[in-house]
């Protein structure tokens, strides 16, 4: 039975799908980052620069 042409083989839907995903990685990544570097922020901002001044 012929194929017909407006179909696209699984090789090119794997690779498609496979980009894909690889975007959501990396956007997902990009948020967890700038979640961490915006609590860090945050955290100092809160504490302030005296922080680390602090009798022992």
């Amino acid at each position: 039975m012929a194929k017909p042409d407006n179909t696209v083989d699984e090789s090119e839907l794997e690779t498609r799908r496979h980009k894909a995903q690889r975007a959501r990685n990396i956007a997902i990544a990009i948020a967890l980052a700038a979640f961490v570097i915006i609590l860090y922020v945050a955290t100092w901002a809160k504490l302030g620069a005296n922080v680390l001044v602090r009798p022992l």
